[in-house]
């Protein structure tokens, strides 16, 4: 059984669709980042940096638990630990690690700020055109990449993988980011049949009662104040 420290967001939803795909059983404890869950003590032992999601397995190395933060080696180590979605050479290995790596410094962040300074900010008075036009600017050109690598790829590394695992949570929230997919035809094909998996269903829709796109000002300071976390 793991251990999955989650709340409905981009980032949360990379970890459950991945312990759906790899049909791993997992037990769900919800991290409120809109309470400040994720600076409790109890939370923080298991992932400093105060993000979720996070991991424990408790059959893991040599089978002694481990406790494991950051999405992107949580993908990792549940490939390694089964065997799928990771690459059987090291080629494809090497491919699924790259796009993994562009996700992590790349979509993520950027679509993260995008929806930041188009939603939560004006929220908190601080409309800025600049960092608007940013982000979303940014945000396109990298959905660019996406969709020439799609174009000669029916998945990002070429198999179905942990990177599509990882893109799609921020990719499939496009309309928000205020981007468009009409010059993009082959992100738009990728991202309906990464959506239309039942894993990636069952993992999108884990305690998406819960998920909020707007939050009171007790809400905003726990997610943007000086200890930012989730």
């Amino acid at each position: 059984m793991i251990d999955l420290y989650f709340w409905p967001t981009p980032n949360g939803w990379k970890a459950s669709i991945a312990l759906e795909e790899f049909g791993l059983a997992y037990a769900t404890h919800l991290v409120d980042i809109s309470a400040g869950d994720q600076h409790k003590p109890a939370f923080l032992a298991i992932s400093p940096n105060n993000r979720m999601p996070a991991i424990v397995d408790h059959d893991g190395p040599d089978g002694a638990p481990i406790s494991i933060f950051e999405s992107g080696a949580i993908l990792q180590y549940l490939a390694r630990k089964t065997g799928q979605f990771g690459g059987g050479s090291e080629r494809e290995r090497v491919a699924v690690d790259q796009w993994l790596m562009w996700q992590m410094g790349g979509v993520g962040p950027m679509a993260g700020q995008t929806h930041h300074f188009l939603k939560y900010a004006p929220q908190m008075g601080h409309d800025i055109p600049y960092a608007k036009d940013r982000y979303r600017s940014e945000t396109a050109r990298l959905y660019g990449v996406l969709d020439r690598q799609l174009a000669a790829h029916e998945y990002v590394a070429g198999d179905y993988s942990i990177a599509d695992m990882a893109i799609w949570p921020w990719a499939s929230l496009w309309e928000g980011q205020e981007q468009t997919l009409d010059d993009k035809p082959h992100l738009a094909r990728w991202l309906d049949a990464v959506g239309a998996r039942p894993g990636v269903q069952r993992g999108r829709a884990l305690y998406a009662e819960k998920r909020k796109t707007q939050h009171d000002a007790k809400g905003q300071a726990a997610l943007f104040g000086k200890k930012n976390g989730g």
